[in-house]
């Protein structure tokens, strides 16, 4: 599969069946995330697999109580370990670094057979002290990780036309 067929192809998965992800694949998952760049190569950050299935019900309670997260016999949690660090253009290194690698978990995982699907909407807190994350390190996304249980029909997007400009912002 070329890598824009992956990202035509995968959908945001919100039932999973139980079968369990084979350590293969998830190996394969996690690799791509370590691959990924980030800035000045530091590779600035820790990656929690959440197989537990009691650890697993404690993260749907706050991850706004979506199910569907508990669902998945994996949750990865994806963490920055130097927060504090920002780019000359202004921005913290962690979201980028973190944003890249969790997109290329995303993408290895649907060549893998496996659905995935970023969440944003989570208690930092209440996640970091369910898996012991120390106080100064940040939880940037999670996402449940397994077999699909559902085939979600393409969301639309806007045409190029719509987001693209050249030479200068219009």
């Amino acid at each position: 599969m070329d890598v824009l067929s992956a990202i035509k192809g995968r959908r945001s998965i919100r039932k999973y069946s139980d079968k369990p992800v084979e350590d293969e694949k998830l190996h394969k998952v996690l690799e791509a995330a370590r691959l990924a760049p980030s800035a000045i190569n530091k590779q600035n950050w820790k990656f929690v697999v959440v197989k537990d299935s009691e650890i697993r019900k404690k993260l749907v309670e706050y991850a706004i109580g979506q199910p569907f997260v508990g669902q998945a016999p994996v949750i990865l949690v994806c963490c920055g370990t130097k927060p504090d660090s920002i780019m000359r253009c202004g921005q913290p290194r962690y979201t980028v670094d973190l944003s890249i690698a969790t997109a290329y978990m995303i993408l290895e995982a649907y060549e893998q057979g496996l659905g995935t699907c970023w969440l944003g909407s989570f208690d930092e807190n209440k996640v970091k002290e369910i898996l012991g994350i120390p106080e100064k390190v940040r939880v940037v996304s999670i996402t449940p990780l397994g077999y699909s249980d559902e085939s979600p029909i393409p969301t639309p997007r806007k045409e190029l036309e719509e987001i693209v400009c050249y030479d200068k912002y219009k």
